[in-house]
């Protein structure tokens, strides 16, 4: 027999040799394992890897998590929660209040004018009108000419002043010289026309009652 034919049968030889062998070691290991009363694990199966990496099983869905919607969370309201509107946006244009009144003499009044919750023509026709000195009168026309403005602006300006008597609107006359408006009512037969006649004429101001007209020089001495 030559070397090229002997190999495979030598290999085939080992071959057998060692599959007997491992056979027996295994029943050597049974035999040990049962004097001292332990049991064999079992083989591991085979098919049993087969099916776990089969395609069937990897096609196999999972049970979906619920998610929370954001959207519907959002959207229904907390019954413990209770919206408010912002009191600056609710609020109304006012005028002083009591304790602010009774402060103003002994307060700063162009800060107090320029404080309060009115438009700022207003704020600017009150300003102007602190302007006119005891004693004196202006007209409408006069404060519009400065303000460039309008009389009828300056007279609806200053139909409810706030800050009466500290700001002065009793001095305030229509053109002619009659007592224009007071409290918001017009003339000599006004409701509050005979308070107006009385300011004027406590500051020095003459009135001629009859007429329902001041006398003197009209104030324009503005700022």
């Amino acid at each position: 027999m030559d070397l090229q034919t002997s190999i495979p049968c030598i290999e085939k030889h080992d071959s057998r040799a060692a599959r007997k062998m491992s056979g027996d070691l295994a029943d050597l290991d049974a035999i040990s394992l049962k004097l001292r009363g332990k049991k064999q694990k079992p083989a591991p199966d085979s098919n049993r890897k087969r099916a776990s990496s089969s395609p069937v099983c990897a096609q196999r869905k999972l049970p979906k998590r619920r998610r929370l919607s954001i959207k519907s969370s959002m959207s229904t309201p907390n019954p413990r929660i209770t919206l408010r509107p912002s009191p600056a946006l609710t609020s109304t244009p006012r005028g002083p209040t009591d304790t602010e009144r009774s402060k103003a003499p002994g307060a700063d009044l162009t800060t107090l004018i320029n404080t309060c919750d009115l438009s700022l023509f207003r704020r600017r026709v009150l300003l102007t009108l602190c302007q006119v000195p005891r004693g004196r009168f202006t007209t409408y026309g006069a404060i519009s000419d400065h303000l460039h403005s309008s009389a009828r602006a300056v007279g609806n300006g200053l139909r409810n002043n706030p800050f009466a008597p500290m700001v002065p609107c009793h001095r305030v006359v229509a053109a002619d010289l009659s007592l224009g408006g007071f409290g918001g009512f017009w003339g000599k037969e006004g409701k509050f026309a005979g308070d107006k006649v009385r300011l004027l004429r406590e500051e020095g101001v003459i009135v001629d009652v009859g007429k329902g007209k001041v006398e003197g020089e009209v104030w324009k001495g503005f700022r």
